[in-house]
């Protein structure tokens, strides 16, 4: 796929079988709203460039997802909190969301490690910091916990 869009396509057709759906963050949360295909001459100046939201994939299959299918969501997240990720769970009726600490050394997108929170509807566990790796054992094993 090349798109959010095919993404959501993709998903949806895979999700009629599934019995576990793992969603990591969005690919992007924003699209160029009128892409032109052309290039913009670097004189040009005072160029503005307008976004248009891109399909919520995780949001689209809560009426797809197959009777006990358990839900996985991510939530990378700078200063929040928790805050935002129990709110995910509940509005997109999820069963455990892994709340990635974004902004702490040593956590994030650019470096192996990660410090996260599995939180379900009962408990909120936060892991140490720790290997990616170790990471996506322990979130696998919480989806085992559920199942």
């Amino acid at each position: 796929v090349e798109t959010t869009e095919q993404l959501a396509e993709a998903v949806a057709a895979a999700l009629k079988r599934a019995d576990v759906l793992v969603m990591a963050a969005a690919p992007s949360d924003f699209r160029p709203a009128a892409p032109t295909g052309a290039k913009h001459p670097r004189r040009a100046r005072g160029l503005t460039l307008r976004l248009a939201p891109t399909p919520d994939i995780l949001e689209t299959t809560t009426r797809l997802r197959k009777r006990g299918a358990t839900v996985v969501g991510f939530a990378f997240e700078t200063g929040a909190g928790l805050e935002r990720p129990r709110r995910k769970l509940a509005d997109k009726g999820l069963d455990l969301v892994v709340a990635n600490r974004a902004d702490e050394p040593g956590a994030g997108a650019e470096v192996d490690t990660n410090h996260v929170t599995l939180l379900t509807r009962d408990v909120a566990r936060e892991l140490p910091l720790m290997s990616k790796r170790d990471v996506a054992e322990a979130v696998l094993d919480a989806v085992e916990e559920l199942r």
